[in-house]
């Protein structure tokens, strides 16, 4: 879309010229959810061992989980997050019960054995309650206990945002990850739970119950995490990957298998584009599966779950508003983009969640390119700045659990989307996307990580670009007059030193210009007859009446 200059963007840019909505008031508790506290900063979180038992007769959850750790530096006071209404009820280390106190959502251990630098512990929480139930999944975090079709149970967890302490204790902070995590879910025998890496054992309990045992071999965020528990029916087969045989499993109702065979082939292009544009799947030794749930979808590492009612687009909506977006699942799609950006790469801070919406909303195009060619690939971008707000910043504030606008989305991907113009090499900037997911594997990283190494690969300046895109809110304006045979122009409605190139279309004939804020000049033999900026850029173009 080329922003045509009208009366009426003099409005809209004095409305969103780095004014912006956002709390400013922040509590003690999101203090302790969202920083490194000391009591989390001194031990490096190396495994779990979840154990829960789900009681869908009283909604109930209870259970264990063995938390293991490496001491960095000497301390005797850990902090482990567990949301209300759920309780600890007991906590030992070697077998020896430990003195804790609850603050909030936050509760702090006092360990009486002395902890040694380098040594690996173990702590054994026990806990139990009734989760927060969730009314809105996933905007509004929780369990949900619906129904399938038939009247039968349906229990699913998803908690982004709200944390997966909500149902389980945890170290409810991105920055660490687990290197590996074994999940234990008992249910009802009649049902079957599919949780993420893959099932190792299913024990039957003779009691009416069942257990599912699935271990997760490589580091995972806490809130990928999930239960999903229901009448299940499974299919599946291996995809000839880049890094060999990857297993790819498909869990739905027993009354949607044959619509789902045919629907979720769409999985196995997803990986043929995204192995493509970010190489290979990042969990090759865990497995990809697809679990249908009641709830539109979430991006669970290795457990990408899915309820988009088995049809192309987002709930019968193109989010681009192009037609491209009905040629394809946009939960199928999207939701497992994210096991590049958000489980591979990881943000160290929820203020960079950017890291993975942008990126992942970023990818959406590129599957539409892959497929359907560059054009369709940038028509498709273009069109999602519909959706674009400019409330405030994408990136959030640190420290307090709180992310950035949610422009992360649609702005993040126009952002990239011109920045692939500026590097003006495709070659490059594939390689570019497939860099961040080798150089930053398995890691959970900062704004400033990304931002410095696309800096470094691209030989560019890029500093005033992300300022301008992930840090204000207003769109860059290019004002430009003719005069004469002359065209003058400069950025505004911008951050100090931003300047951005930008391809231009000056009488039909492609350029590229050098803006700053200040007023440069072009001059040209002939008279101009037309001035277009390439309608790639997300930018906003102003152009100024010189009366003589």
């Amino acid at each position: 879309m080329i922003y045509r200059a009208t009366g009426i963007l003099l409005l809209i840019f004095g409305i969103t010229t780095g004014i912006f909505a956002q709390k400013t008031q922040f509590t003690h508790q999101d203090s302790l959810r969202g920083s490194i506290t000391p009591e989390r900063a001194w031990w490096d979180l190396t495994y779990y061992h979840l154990s829960v038992k789900v009681n869908p007769g009283d909604s109930t959850f209870s259970g264990t989980n063995l938390i293991q750790y490496r001491v960095i530096e000497p301390n005797q006071k850990i902090q482990i997050d567990l949301q209300p209404p759920m309780k600890i009820s007991k906590i030992t280390q070697n077998g020896v019960e430990q003195k804790f106190a609850r603050d909030g959502n936050a509760w702090f251990i006092s360990l009486s054995k002395k902890q040694q630098k380098g040594e690996v512990l173990e702590l054994l929480v026990e806990y139990n309650g009734k989760p927060k139930v969730s009314r809105r999944p996933p905007w509004d975090g929780g369990v949900s206990w619906k129904k399938d079709e038939k009247g039968r149970p349906f229990i699913v967890t998803a908690n982004q945002g709200d944390g997966a302490s909500l149902w389980w204790p945890c170290k409810d902070h991105p920055y660490d990850e687990p290197d590996s995590m074994l999940i234990s879910v008992t249910f009802p025998e009649n049902l079957m739970d599919v949780s993420n890496g893959k099932l190792i054992k299913l024990d039957n309990n003779n009691d009416g119950t069942k257990t599912a045992h699935w271990f997760v071999n490589n580091p995972i965020n806490s809130y990928g995490v999930n239960i999903n528990i229901g009448n299940y029916v499974h299919f599946g087969d291996t995809y000839k990957g880049k890094k060999g045989a990857l297993d790819c499993n498909f869990w739905v109702m027993d009354y949607n298998l044959e619509k789902a065979k045919k629907h979720f082939e769409q999985a196995y292009q997803m990986l043929e584009a995204f192995e493509y544009w970010f190489g290979p799947y990042p969990f090759y030794n865990d497995g990809y599966k697809l679990v249908e749930v009641p709830y539109p979808g979430m991006e669970h590492q290795s457990s990408v779950t899915y309820g988009n009612g088995f049809k192309n687009g987002y709930g019968g909506r193109d989010e681009s508003h192009t037609g491209y977006g009905m040629k394809f699942d946009f939960i199928i799609i999207h939701e497992s983009g994210h096991e590049w950006f958000a489980n591979n790469v990881t943000n160290w801070d929820e203020a960079d969640m950017w890291i993975h919406e942008s990126f992942t909303a970023y990818s959406e195009s590129l599957f539409v390119e892959y497929f359907w060619g560059k054009e369709a690939g940038a028509e498709y971008c273009r069109g999602t700045r519909l959706n674009i707000s400019n409330d405030r910043p994408i990136i959030g504030v640190y420290g307090v659990n709180y992310p950035g606008s949610g422009d992360m989305y649609s702005k993040g991907a126009n952002m990239l989307h011109t920045l692939r113009q500026i590097v003006n090499d495709d070659k490059k900037w594939r390689k570019i996307l497939r860099g961040l997911n080798e150089t930053f594997y398995h890691q959970t990283v900062k704004a400033e990580q990304i931002e410095k190494y696309i800096s470094s690969e691209t030989e560019l300046d890029l500093e005033s670009f992300f300022n301008q895109y992930l840090r204000d809110t207003r769109i860059p304006t290019l004002e430009y007059a003719i005069v004469d045979n002359e065209i003058r122009y400069r950025w505004t409605n911008c951050v100090n030193d931003f300047n951005m190139p930008v391809r231009v279309y000056i009488s039909g004939e492609m350029k590229w210009i050098y803006p700053t804020r200040r007023w440069s000049r072009l001059k040209q033999s002939g008279s101009y007859k037309s001035f277009e900026i390439d309608k790639n850029f997300y930018v906003a173009a102003f152009p100024i009446t010189v009366i003589n």
